[in-house]
């Protein structure tokens, strides 16, 4: 080993010989960090995350609102019973039918029936005025669905067709 002074005059000239990175270098460190934020920003994919949080809104809306049904079930020994709107065995959707059976179960078994997420939600009072885009069928056999067709709009999005919950 050598001593100290030799070292360093060793190391000076070693380092005289560096000039800093060629512009070859830099390019390839550029190009790495642009191919890893391109990898960063699919796999995040804003549009998909908020679309998949609005899916999940939507079965929360569609849960509480088949649950207050059924409470109006459990309550009535088996009937739902609703003056201004009665559930019927039909093999299509019932266009508004929150809003049908919002006076039945509002406030009794939840606080309000819930908009949809993709829906700009008016806070309105009325009955009539009051489409939250959910719909409600009971089929002949007399189970319940409760879905949520804005969900359907953002399936290129998502990847999934509707959120519907039945009981």
């Amino acid at each position: 080993m050598g001593s100290t002074h030799e070292m360093g005059v060793r190391l000076s000239r070693f380092l005289r010989g560096k000039q800093g990175f060629t512009l070859i270098e830099i390019l390839v460190v550029i190009g790495i960090i642009a191919i890893l934020a391109a990898i960063v920003i699919v796999a995040v994919n804003p549009g998909r995350q908020f679309a998949q949080a609005r899916d999940t809104q939507r079965t929360s809306n569609v849960n509480a609102i088949l649950n207050a049904i059924g409470q109006n079930i459990a309550d009535n020994k088996g009937i739902f019973t609703c003056p201004s709107y009665t559930l019927t065995a039909s093999s299509t959707d019932i266009s508004n039918a929150a809003a049908n059976i919002r006076d039945c179960i509002v406030p009794t078994y939840m606080p309000e029936i819930p908009y949809d997420p993709g829906v700009s939600g008016a806070h309105v009072t009325s009955s009539a005025d009051y489409d939250t885009k959910y719909t409600v069928l009971q089929d002949g056999n007399g189970r319940i669905t409760v879905c949520a067709p804005g969900a359907a709009s953002e399936t290129a999005i998502a990847g999934a067709a509707s959120v519907c919950v039945t009981r």
